[in-house]
């Protein structure tokens, strides 16, 4: 709803929401506003227009899915750019030219509008993420705290925790476990939890902090040891509860809008929950 208010602020982007005519069946109207707003997208010309999004790595998948249905579903295109939050966040404030911000944490969006680059107003929670610890080598790690403890391996892959909420995570568990001191020289440090993916499966690293979506990617493969796996006890860290938010630029776009509104229906949540995340 905060989304669809926002909109109304612009006709071409009012144009925009009568793609919401194409998602009517999934979008809740108890509202007399979203009715109204949806009566007079109807009577307006649909403009296939692009939107550029700027994606976290750890949901590159998902969105690949969401962007394929959304396009299907409407006449606009996905440009799709994925990196971590903490990059694009610093892009975004130099100029980037983004339209819409799906961040891997709640905080960059919050700080895009506090600097009057984002609408405060259309941000919402789109995924939660778990993390797990994982290893392409260990036969059993599921009592992964004695396995953290034990130090038996080389290497422990994390993403940056300066730039990606999942490796912000990790240091959490690391704190909670008493082990961040002991574990630290055998960090191996990921630009982006796709990084820290990346040197547990090629070996790189003994043991590694990755999203759970990842390794529900290797489950639908039939590619996946989950003995290997251990889930993370979420008292462990903060839920990483991941934020998209509407840029300035992405004001006056009807497609950043329509995305907008796809990713809030059911049809898209039943996407995102596929691939190992739970939606608010």
């Amino acid at each position: 709803m905060s989304v669809l208010l926002a909109a109304v602020k612009t006709s071409s982007v009012v144009r925009g929401l009568l793609t919401i005519c194409i998602f009517s069946r999934v979008i809740p109207c108890g509202k007399c506003v979203l009715g109204l707003l949806v009566s007079f997208a109807v009577m307006l010309r649909v403009e296939a227009s692009e939107v550029r999004v700027a994606v976290a790595s750890n949901f590159a998948a998902p969105m690949r899915a969401l962007a394929a249905e959304f396009e299907g579903r409407s006449q606009h295109s996905v440009k799709i750019a994925y990196g971590s939050s903490g990059k694009f966040y610093a892009q975004i404030t130099h100029g980037a030219p983004f339209d819409v911000f799906f961040s891997a944490d709640q905080a960059k969006p919050a700080a895009l509008s506090d600097a009057n680059l984002a609408l405060s107003n259309t941000q919402f929670t789109y995924a939660v993420g778990r993390l797990v610890l994982w290893s392409a080598n260990f036969r059993d790690i599921t009592g992964g705290a004695q396995v953290l403890a034990g130090g038996e391996f080389n290497k422990l892959a994390l993403a940056n925790p300066t730039l990606a909420p999942y490796g912000a995570a990790a240091v959490e568990v690391l704190q909670s476990l008493g082990l961040k001191a002991e574990t630290q020289p055998k960090w191996v440090l990921g630009e982006n939890i796709t990084q820290a993916f990346q040197f547990v499966s090629t070996g790189n690293a003994d043991l590694g902090f990755v999203a759970g979506s990842q390794l529900a990617q290797l489950q639908r493969a039939g590619q996946l040891n989950t003995a290997a796996v251990w889930q993370v006890p979420q008292a462990m860290y903060s839920p990483v509860r991941q934020d998209a938010v509407l840029l300035v630029r992405g004001a006056k776009n009807p497609a950043a809008i329509a995305l907008l509104v796809f990713m809030q229906s059911p049809k898209a949540q039943a996407i995102i929950e596929s691939y190992g995340y739970s939606v608010p």
